[in-house]
């Protein structure tokens, strides 16, 4: 791939970049401190930007810079993380193991987790950000789940929605289980 074939692929996805986000140009101009209109010359094709400036306006649109600049876009991969490549939590002395399986971009937003639960085990959290949800999928055995003071059991092929943002907890019953997680923080 040449320089020009690079520079004639930036501009338009700059700008899908942009609109994907939902941000105007003066949004990237106050998350980038690059102007309005470098960043609109650089979406028509007629300015050739620095790397600084590049590195400043990928930072702020949250997209990788390699693959803004690379052969194949994001939309055309499909990333691959075998089992021994996905990152886990042991927490043996409480009878869970964690397996994140949500990407480190969406840390703090959306979070996925796989909880495995040996028979007793329990996940005890203390309260998220305010406003954050749970939502529990029982994959295998049974659950009691806290959220506060309420409480509910979960079997294969349920779920519980719960409010996180206050003392929780989830507790295998009855046998060992599996469910996933998925943390929403609004």
């Amino acid at each position: 791939m040449t320089d020009s074939d690079i520079l004639a692929r930036l501009p338009e996805r700059l700008k899908k970049a942009r609109r994907t986000q939902g941000l105007s140009l003066e949004a990237v101009e106050k998350l980038s401190g690059v102007s309005r209109s470098m960043v609109s010359q650089i979406e028509r094709g007629e300015s050739n930007p620095t790397v600084a400036t590049l590195l400043n306006l990928t930072r702020a649109l949250n997209v990788d810079f390699a693959g803004l600049l690379g052969e194949e876009a994001a939309e055309d991969r499909v990333e691959i993380l075998h089992e021994h490549q996905t990152p886990a939590l042991d927490r043996a002395g409480d009878g869970c193991k964690i397996r994140i399986l949500s990407s480190p971009q969406d840390t703090g937003r959306f979070e996925v987790y796989e909880l495995i639960f040996a028979a007793g085990g329990k996940l005890e959290s203390k309260p998220h950000e305010r406003g954050t949800r749970e939502q529990l999928v029982a994959e295998e055995g049974r659950l009691e789940v806290t959220s506060g003071v309420a409480k509910g059991l979960i079997g294969k092929g349920d779920t519980a929605r719960y409010a996180a943002d206050v003392p929780h907890c989830i507790t295998a019953v009855d046998g060992p289980a599996r469910a996933i997680l998925m943390v929403v923080k609004f």
